[in-house]
């Protein structure tokens, strides 16, 4: 008996390793061992291979006296989950001569049950993108991740529902012309507006903060929400939500990639993903981390927001530990086994009340802040927000009003689609695509300061005794606002506005 050899992809974040699966069969009393650092469900994927190999209609490796190795090359790199049964039963099935060799130039990922059927596995989209990039052009996957796998393009899907589908597929007797897999056709991908649960017409008074979220949506800046309870915090996170636009189609692979990945997909949608943590959440959730490390909520917020309610009850060091993220959008992880770069480009939107007792009528919530938490949230952390949003109590009389500002959201995001795409036209030389992603030698080279503007700046930054990362976010929420009002160049008036929402000194 020869050795049979078959190849599958092991999923990373944004990318992926072919591994070469090579089947062993000799004589002697019956043993199963799969080597090549497999870990826990490709070790207990003996008995499923087993399983559905003998009601498939074929014998069960169980059933004979052989000594069957399998090893998943390369051996020094750790295999996880259960995507790696269908090659394995494959391999087995080629290795003892029950079925043609396959060809070497496919791909073939799948959990089996134990009845021989093909279930989905996680990081399909991750597998075909590597796969693709090692020259494999045809990628065979569970049906129900077929239209995730076709988001790829430039590569032939077969989606299957049972390990007979693949066999029946590749055999070369003419009585099975009938049986052949048809290609998956290319996914479509939903590019419309989604509307969240909260729109801002759900929400009565707070025109300043409604104006400051535009502000950060159309720029894509970071907003820390300071107000009493109950004065509506929440309620603007969640509609912000709906005032970003949909994706590109290369973010959209990249978001779907890692929540492919992480937990599954069911839709696929360019929807920017709004990550909520709790704020009981341990480091290790909120950052990623792990023995093998696995991304957190700062990843899976990628190219959306990340809404910290109640920012400063979260642990001392996961808040410092979003200094990297929001000034690089990766996150570094570095473990005795190996270190990981995960991306982390994000909209952080905090939330929190000035002070845990009964409102004292303090006006300065900054100074109520640093009293409150004792310096919890650090200064660099504060630097590198954009925007500090005050939402005070409103008047019943405006709680009382029933009527709607019908076409709020409309309206606003009319002024944040043209304000971004002034913003890519502006930066298409750049390699960025909104005015917070901006450096300092972007701003250098995008940004025309007229002379009274410049005087502002200067005077500003001595009297608030801005840092220059602080300076620099300035100019760019300063950019927006000029975007927003469809100005050619940043005036006096959009400078005055931006520096309304520096934090406030203590």
């Amino acid at each position: 008996m020869a050795i049979a050899t078959i190849h599958t992809v092991q999923p990373h974040i944004l990318s992926g390793t072919v591994v070469l699966i090579e089947v062993d069969i000799s004589r002697g009393l019956h043993s199963f061992s799969i080597v090549g650092l497999a870990g826990k469900a490709i070790e207990e994927a003996k008995d499923r291979v087993s399983s559905a190999i003998k009601h498939s209609g074929f014998d069960s490796p169980k059933s004979k006296n052989h000594k069957i190795t399998i090893s998943l090359s390369p051996a020094d790199l750790k295999k996880e989950g259960p995507l790696f049964d269908l090659p394995i039963a494959l391999a087995y099935l080629v290795a003892t001569e029950e079925i043609e060799v396959l060809p070497s130039d496919v791909i073939f990922i799948g959990e089996l049950g134990l009845d021989g059927a093909v279930k989905p596995v996680r990081g399909v989209l991750n597998v075909v993108t590597a796969a693709k990039k090692s020259g494999y052009q045809t990628i065979v996957v569970p049906s129900k991740n077929a239209a995730e796998a076709a988001l790829v393009e430039g590569v032939t899907i077969f989606g299957v529902n049972n390990l007979l589908e693949v066999i029946n597929h590749y055999k070369q007797e003419k009585d099975t012309e009938n049986k052949r897999l048809i290609a998956q056709p290319p996914s479509a991908i939903e590019t419309d507006w989604s509307d969240s649960k909260t729109v801002l017409e759900d929400i009565k008074g707070q025109e300043s903060a409604k104006r400051a979220l535009t502000i950060a949506a159309a720029g894509r800046h970071n907003v820390i929400l300071v107000g009493p309870p109950g004065t509506g915090k929440t309620m603007l996170a969640r509609a912000f939500q709906g005032l970003l636009p949909p994706l590109s189609r290369e973010d959209t692979l990249t978001v779907t990639a890692i929540h492919s990945l992480a937990s599954g997909i069911d839709k696929i949608t360019a929807t920017p993903p709004f990550r909520s943590p709790h704020h009981t959440a341990s480091h290790t959730a909120l950052v990623g981390g792990g023995t093998n490390p696995k991304p957190g909520e700062i990843t899976l917020a990628h190219k959306g927001v990340l809404f910290m309610d109640e920012f400063p009850e979260f642990e001392r060091r996961s808040l410092d530990a979003l200094r990297q993220p929001l000034e690089d959008r990766v996150v570094s992880i570095s473990r005795v086994s190996g270190t990981a770069e995960f991306p982390a480009d994000f909209i952080l939107i905090a939330a929190m009340n000035p002070y845990r007792g009964q409102e004292d009528g303090t006006t300065n919530l900054a100074r109520a802040m640093q009293e409150t938490y004792q310096g919890k949230i650090s200064g660099p952390i504060l630097d590198r927000i954009d925007l500090w949003i005050e939402v005070p109590h409103i008047s019943h009389e405006v709680l009382s009003n029933l009527n709607r500002k019908e076409g709020e959201t409309t309206l606003a995001r009319q002024k944040i689609a043209a304000a971004r795409k002034r913003q890519q036209l502006r930066l298409v030389d750049r390699g960025v695509f909104t005015n917070a992603e901006m450096t300092s030698r972007d701003i250098d080279y995008c940004l025309k300061i007229s002379e009274p503007v410049a005087a502002l700046l200067k005077d500003s930054a001595e009297k608030l005794n801005l840092s220059p990362r602080s300076y620099h976010r300035l100019l760019k929420v300063s950019r927006t606002i000029a975007d927003l009002a469809e100005a050619t160049e940043i005036e006096v008036i959009h400078v005055l506005e931006a520096l309304q929402y520096r934090i406030p000194k203590f």
